[in-house]
């Protein structure tokens, strides 16, 4: 039986930080740029997230999903996070995409996030592996884990 791997998107898969400095810089008025049309489908993959999506995805052992938030004060957050899956994890990938605001009522083995609560993280059944900790500071720590498993 395969195990099952969410995998966040802010923070993990997108770089949130990146995009929200970027507006910041260009618009300091704008008090959420994660509010702005056009924010969410706009922002750059982390560094060696791709790759690592698509190691993991590929490797029999697992079946793996995306388990993202969504931004409840911008509707168009569900629509653009969709968008973003599409070009940059290909169509096909729109099909293991969840969106919800309780990560703890999905039922898996593990969990990658860079929070360990506020959207449901600490109620999570399986093992939540803390992106961006010491112990999985980055997607090479992460994918180093799994191939021990």
């Amino acid at each position: 039986m395969k195990k099952i791997v969410y995998i966040d998107m802010d923070g993990v898969l997108v770089d949130f930080e990146f995009g929200y400095n970027e507006v910041k810089k260009k618009y300091p008025e704008i008090e959420y740029p994660q509010n702005n049309l056009g924010f969410w489908e706009s922002l750059p993959p982390i560094s060696g997230a791709i790759d690592a999506f698509e190691k993991l995805k590929n490797d029999e052992r697992f079946e793996v999903y995306i388990l993202t938030s969504p931004s409840v004060t911008n509707p168009h957050c569900y629509s653009e996070k969709r968008i973003w899956v599409e070009n940059h994890l290909g169509f096909h990938t729109v099909h293991n995409l969840i969106i919800s605001p309780h990560k703890g009522l999905m039922k898996g083995d593990y969990l990658i996030d860079n929070e360990i609560s506020g959207k449901g993280q600490d109620h999570f059944e399986g093992e939540l592996l803390l992106f961006g900790s010491e112990k999985f500071s980055d997607w090479d720590k992460v994918i180093s884990f799994f191939e021990k498993i």
